[in-house]
């Protein structure tokens, strides 16, 4: 029998993935259908399918984790399975940063206008690249991935750690250097990505502020579309950056409240935040481009107009 408590969980967090899902399925099937249509995907489509699917299995893992804590609490005695999960978690978790890292490098060599030789070279081949940079993305997350899971020991260690059976004392008894190892050490590699996105954000950000300088000396002010076009990319980005930022800020959250007392409610609460990213940036992604939003608008008519008949 769930408590009070435990059911207010399930029903926030199962509403959340249900949007999350719908928002992420989405995106990957109208792009699908555009594909089917036209024999032929654009680079901004097949990065957002790449991160649409990625986004769902991180989905899938989180509600999987949900329901385990809530409703099979014993399956941690498994530790060699939950570290699976763990293991999985932390592939899709690597695939959904990464993806959308390069949608944000995307948006920087399209829209940004630098004079480099580099960034100029990198702009006439992103088009061309950018299936193999995704498959170096997805290189990199199960690389990564592989090493957690060959780690030795890595199943009785995380099993010392996530077990809720486990009293306090016991828990701050646990090796420092075992938890780090096991837990954090490969999640800060997220950095990476992290500050690729911020260096895009940043030159973005210098490249609207030289654009804006030059469109004073002219007669065009700054409604013009390369500035709208930069404002709409910064406002994708910086909806990432607060919403990855928030994710990693809430997993830190879980992962250390195995070390405290009680801790069952801060899983909770660290739970509900942290599946906010992969379902709120699929919804931001929906309304920042324009073939998505209009297929959604025009689905919304056709429900109305059925509706109604």
């Amino acid at each position: 029998m769930l408590s009070m408590e435990d059911n207010i969980f399930v029903i926030i967090i199962t509403g959340k993935f249900i949007i999350g899902m719908l928002g992420n399925v989405y995106i990957g099937l109208v792009n699908w259908i555009d594909w089917i249509k036209k024999k032929k995907i654009s680079s901004i489509d097949y990065i957002l399918t790449s991160l649409a699917i990625s986004r769902i299995c991180l989905l899938c893992i989180l509600i999987l984790n949900v329901i385990i804590m809530v409703c099979y609490p014993d399956f941690y005695e498994n530790y060699k399975l939950q570290a699976f999960i763990s293991i999985f978690w932390t592939l899709t978790n690597y695939l959904s940063t990464w993806f959308a890292t390069c949608l944000n490098v995307f948006y920087l060599l399209k829209i940004a206008n630098f004079s480099h030789p580099l960034f100029l070279w990198l702009k006439r081949r992103i088009d061309r690249v950018i299936h193999w940079i995704l498959l170096g993305c997805l290189a990199i997350s199960s690389l990564i991935s592989l090493i957690l899971a060959m780690t030795p020991n890595y199943d009785h260690e995380f099993h010392k750690i996530v077990n809720p059976k486990r009293n306090c004392t016991e828990m701050f008894n646990v090796s420092k250097s075992q938890y780090f190892h096991s837990l954090i050490l490969f999640n800060l590699l997220a950095v990476v990505p992290c500050t690729v996105s911020l260096i895009s954000f940043f030159l973005l950000v210098m490249s609207l502020w030289r654009h804006i300088k030059q469109m004073k000396l002219s007669v065009t002010g700054c409604g013009d579309p390369s500035t709208e076009a930069h404002v709409g990319a910064m406002k994708t980005m910086t909806s990432f950056l607060f919403l990855l930022f928030v994710y990693y800020g809430a997993s830190l959250l879980a992962t250390f409240s195995y070390l405290m007392k009680e801790s069952k409610l801060v899983v909770m609460l660290g739970e509900m935040i942290a599946i906010l990213y992969p379902s709120g940036h699929s919804l931001i992604l929906i309304s920042r481009n324009n073939k998505l939003r209009q297929t959604s608008i025009r689905m919304l008519r056709y429900g109305r107009t059925f509706c109604m008949m």
